[in-house]
């Protein structure tokens, strides 16, 4: 078993294990050189490139675990929501979910092999290279449906609130399919050998607690009682630390908090078994010692307890470069086993 998975299920490790939100992209001058010949939702669909970026990825920056290289929009297609990736602009929904018609047109279900049997093979091709654990992943149900219904990126949801405020019947049947096609999504992962699933709810923050208890939480309740138990599962929000407790009700092994979290305090409040997190990506950025000390900082506040996996509060930023993000890396694990041999 590695360090990664045993920490997953909060078993004592001789170092903290760490990896990276987005560590295979733009920060990488071999992942930009592919770009140059090939569009993102190719590589995507690519999964020999695929594999081929996840594995450089971990190996470059010697990570306790990969993650497959995809992207959490990749479900919206067979589900039958149109979407492209716009240069300098980000993912667009070609036409937003605003009406009862428009969302009862979205599938119930979909075929995971068939839609998106890309990324099983890419799973697939990565585990025969991979010398640590793979990651599998998808976006939540919230997450894409915020994107469904703004039709991209979003400062104050004021579109799927008012839907979600409006018509709670509609919403919550938008929330059911997508639901169901994560479900099916992340089991065929594992069936296709992904050793731990992460459910990325990145646009969650902007709800109230009651909100997301009222709204989500049962959805999400459903994944996690209804994907493969045989790996960990981790659950990661971001935007307001005060939601992580109800997330912990909702479901994963794993709770995986921002920067804006204190680490300690979360890890006691939500009684997870084990909590992922949580540095600044800017800290990639800074000066060694600076990095240094806040890795340190992070590290001591939990102590030597079993069960923390290190991880930015979110993604690799583009300004990073392969060398600063392997040195947080290197820095977690020198870190770490110095404070267990105290």
């Amino acid at each position: 078993m590695s360090v990664f998975i045993d920490a997953c299920w909060g078993k004592p490790t001789p170092h903290t294990p760490v990896w990276l939100m987005r560590q295979a992209g733009r920060y990488q001058p071999e992942y930009r050189a592919i770009r140059e010949k090939m569009s993102f939702l190719e590589l995507c669909k690519s999964p020999e490139t695929a594999a081929e970026v996840t594995v450089l990825a971990a190996e470059q920056l010697s990570t306790d675990a990969g993650i497959i290289f995809a992207d959490i929009l990749l479900i919206l297609e067979p589900l039958r929501i149109g979407f492209s990736f716009e240069k300098g602009d980000g993912p667009k929904i070609h036409n937003p979910l605003r009406t009862k018609e428009q969302i009862e047109a979205v599938a119930e279900s979909i075929d995971v092999e068939e839609s998106l049997g890309y990324v099983l093979e890419a799973i697939k091709q990565t585990k025969k290279s991979l010398k640590v654990p793979l990651i599998g992943f998808s976006g939540a149900p919230f997450t894409l449906a915020s994107y469904a219904i703004e039709g991209g990126g979003s400062k104050n949801y004021h579109a799927t609130k008012t839907l979600m405020y409006g018509d709670p019947g509609l919403f919550r049947e938008l929330m059911e399919r997508f639901t169901t096609s994560i479900i099916d999504y992340l089991n065929a992962q594992v069936a296709a050998g992904a050793d731990a699933l992460q459910i990325f709810d990145s646009w969650i923050g902007c709800l109230s607690e009651s909100d997301y208890r009222k709204h989500v939480s049962p959805h999400m309740k459903r994944i996690f009682d209804s994907i493969d138990r045989s790996v960990p599962s981790i659950h990661f929000g971001t935007g307001n630390p005060a939601l992580y407790p109800a997330m912990k009700e909702a479901g994963g092994d794993v709770i995986g908090v921002d920067f804006r979290a204190d680490l300690a305090k979360t890890w006691d409040e939500t009684g997870a078994k084990a909590i992922m997190g949580n540095i600044d990506p800017v800290y990639i950025l800074a000066e060694p010692p600076a990095l240094e000390n806040e890795v340190r900082r992070i590290l001591e506040s939990v102590g030597n307890r079993p069960g923390h996996i290190f991880n930015l509060g979110h993604g690799i930023m583009p300004e990073a470069s392969p060398a600063r993000a392997r040195a947080l890396v290197e820095t977690v694990h020198k870190v770490s086993r110095e404070l267990r041999s105290r």
